[in-house]
């Protein structure tokens, strides 16, 4: 039986390929507990430099799965309050690891499929992708860190709209409107994400860990607290192995070489 989340390491970089491509890469239990296992390992292993995350198919991810909403039929809500603890704790162990997160979009993303596609601190798609909140469509709200996320990325205004009226977003627009970094050519989608997993898995991981602590905190702190933490933050990378390298780097006009010998 094929498991709804693989996974593949090659030189630094971890791809988690949501993997139920015959139901779009609908979210159940079984998926949701292997998308945190999956993002656990990759948070805690110090051979993982990047992540990308992926769908298998035609499709990112169309969200919940709603089969499975209606075969718990009064249990519900009981199912699903377990089913979106699950998924949240893998988004919090994404969004909190210290290392950065690509998101490859080639296809549709719904629901909380969309809030795990504008999850990346760099989301490409290609020109087949296109975005839908979908949850008020069958008379649910959204889950997945949405209402979190989606107002800070594209605003409030442009944000509930989205939510209230399920307007699809094409891959284009949502460039346009901040919730997508950039499209792409479907057919060079993965060699791009290659090679911008590629260079991030060569970069100063933890001082990119602690860029999004900071952007992460920034959105809630005051002025005065957000300069004491980034004081506090590059005066540790600069006694770091990270920052002495690339300040050596600098000053010997070399390439810096921030991978662990």
């Amino acid at each position: 039986m094929m498991k709804p989340v693989s996974t593949d390491l090659a030189d630094g970089i971890l791809t988690i390929t949501l993997d139920r491509p015959d139901q779009g890469n609908a979210i159940d239990m079984a998926l949701a507990e292997a998308l945190l296992e999956a993002a656990r390992a990759a948070a805690s292993d110090p051979a993982v430099r990047c992540v990308v995350l992926t769908g298998a198919g035609r499709m990112f991810c169309v969200g919940g799965d709603v089969g499975g909403f209606a075969a718990a039929g009064d249990e519900a809500p009981a199912f699903i309050k377990a089913l979106a603890d699950k998924l949240h704790e893998a988004v919090l162990v994404l969004a909190g690891m210290e290392k950065p997160l690509v998101t490859l979009v080639h296809g549709p993303a719904a629901g909380a499929g969309f809030s795990l596609a504008a999850a990346g601190d760099i989301v490409l798609a290609s020109e087949a992708a296109h975005f839908t909140a979908a949850y008020t469509a069958i008379g649910l709200t959204p889950d997945g860190g949405l209402t979190w996320l989606l107002p800070r990325l594209v605003g409030m205004r442009a944000a509930q709209e989205l939510i209230l009226t399920n307007r699809r977003l094409t891959a284009a627009e949502a460039v346009q409107l901040g919730a997508v970094t950039r499209v792409v050519p479907a057919d060079e989608l993965a060699a791009e994400g290659r090679r911008l997993a590629a260079q991030l898995a060569d970069g100063p991981t933890r001082a990119f860990g602690t860029v999004r602590r900071l952007l992460a905190e920034g959105q809630g702190a005051t002025l005065a607290d957000q300069l004491d933490s980034e004081a506090a933050a590059i005066s540790a990378a600069a006694g770091g192995a990270e920052g002495r390298e690339g300040v050596a780097a600098f000053l010997a006009r070399r390439a810096p070489a921030f991978r662990p010998a």
